[in-house]
């Protein structure tokens, strides 16, 4: 047998908040005996909660009763005969005659206060029914482990890490964006009466994605604070612009939402109006330092020969369209070419420029990437006849080379 336990990396640090053990059923005659000993108990006890909540259910109708007006004869459970005929509106009185009978199946006239009583009572009952349930069928079926698995144990460990520049945060709408800037309160912007900001969020976000649920949660979130409410939105039946201003408008806030914020290092009021409220912010489980890796030499692909991505497979920083782009803006051509050949997937280059490094001399002209090469397969294989022609001899028009200059003739002519 192999223990193939995961082991916490030497460094880490936390409280362990759980500990679960998890195993497979045993189908012995001792387990099964078990097995029905443990079941007859949850049983015994699963009445035992069911009947608590009927009398709690009857005592809290019997409690309702008085004023109510009866929708149907009652009868005396023994003798047959009419206690109280239909239409009766029952008084304290009254109820002391109710002895023995099950006040739980009188029928009233519509009463929302028993209603919410009976529906209570149906959730509570589910609940218990769906709580016993569970556990029955958990000691019939035991732990869902993999195959070859007897059984497992899992530790809980609870790590606090305090917020970074890098890592990633979302609201409900999302909105999510990575800290940019961590800056004293005291440099942040604040309202008129010194109140400082907590978060900024750029507002270029919002229109090309038109989330504009995280600008209504900004108002409302404002308004209810002064108004010290609580509000629940369902999701398409939510409040709408009206609501949130007529809130604003109590609240004694602008119904635009926006305010004056004054800049925290100067103390000067910006020149247009921000708007400000309170809203949540989670931190996403992407934290920059368990992003952040550096790559020397590592795993290539087998087929593009170019570097593996991602801090599991010691990858590299993949070198996209924009960051093209952003290169050949700035005229960086041998920085560019560079990044996309001997530090790719050019592999005689690589070898080339080790070699070069080595000896301490300068870089020869990198080659043909290996990408080029799948490329022409991939063409071949759609029925292309494509050959690559290297002429030994010319330039890249096809000139004849130029012939090399002796280190003697650079001497005279520097002379």
């Amino acid at each position: 047998m192999k223990d193939i336990s995961l082991k916490a990396h030497p460094g880490t640090e936390g409280t362990v908040v759980d500990v679960k053990v998890f195993s497979r059923k045993m189908r012995g005659g001792r387990g099964r005996t078990e097995d029905e000993r443990a079941i007859k108990r949850l049983l015994a006890e699963k009445e035992k909660k069911t009947k608590d909540l009927q009398d709690d259910w009857g005592q809290r109708v019997e409690n309702t009763l008085a004023g109510l007006e009866l929708a149907g004869d009652v009868l005396n459970p023994t003798t047959g005969e009419i206690l109280f005929s239909k239409g009766k509106t029952l008084t304290k009185n009254d109820l002391k005659k109710l002895a023995g009978v099950d006040v739980r199946e009188l029928t009233i006239v519509d009463d929302p206060v028993l209603d919410r009583i009976r529906m209570q009572y149906q959730r509570d009952l589910e609940d218990v029914n769906q709580q016993f349930d569970k556990q029955i069928e958990y000691i019939k079926t035991g732990d869902n482990l993999p195959p070859g698995v007897l059984k497992m144990v899992k530790v809980y460990v609870a790590k606090k890490k305090r917020l970074s520049i890098g890592d990633k945060m979302a609201g409900r709408h999302g909105n999510k964006g990575v800290v940019s800037r961590i800056v004293p309160v005291e440099d942040m912007p604040h309202l008129e009466d010194g109140t400082p900001i907590d978060i900024i969020l750029n507002p270029l976000g919002v229109p090309s994605r038109m989330n504009v649920g995280q600008v209504f949660e900004t108002h409302l979130g404002w308004a209810i604070s002064k108004l010290g409410l609580h509000v629940a939105t369902p999701v398409f039946d939510g409040a709408k612009e009206a609501d949130v201003m007529e809130l604003l408008k109590k609240s004694g806030l602008p119904e635009s939402g926006k305010a004056v914020l004054c800049d925290g290092r100067t103390g000067e009021p910006f020149g247009e109006k921000v708007t400000v409220g309170f809203i949540y912010m989670l931190k996403l489980n992407h934290l920059v330092d368990d992003k952040i890796h550096a790559r020397s030499i590592g795993p290539y692909s087998l087929v593009t020969q170019q570097p593996l991505g991602g801090k599991a497979q010691f990858g590299g920083q993949r070198l996209g369209e924009m960051e093209v782009w952003a290169l050949e803006a700035y005229g960086a051509a041998h920085t560019l070419q560079e990044l996309l050949t001997v530090k790719s997937d050019d592999i005689v280059g690589r070898n080339r420029i080790y070699e070069a490094i080595v000896k301490g001399k300068n870089a020869r002209a990198p080659g043909l990437p290996e990408s080029f090469y799948v490329l022409v397969k991939e063409l071949q294989s759609l029925g292309l006849s494509i050959e690559l022609v290297e002429d030994q001899a010319g330039g890249d028009n096809g000139e004849p080379a130029p012939e090399p200059v002796k280190e003697e003739e650079l001497v005279e002519s520097g002379s």
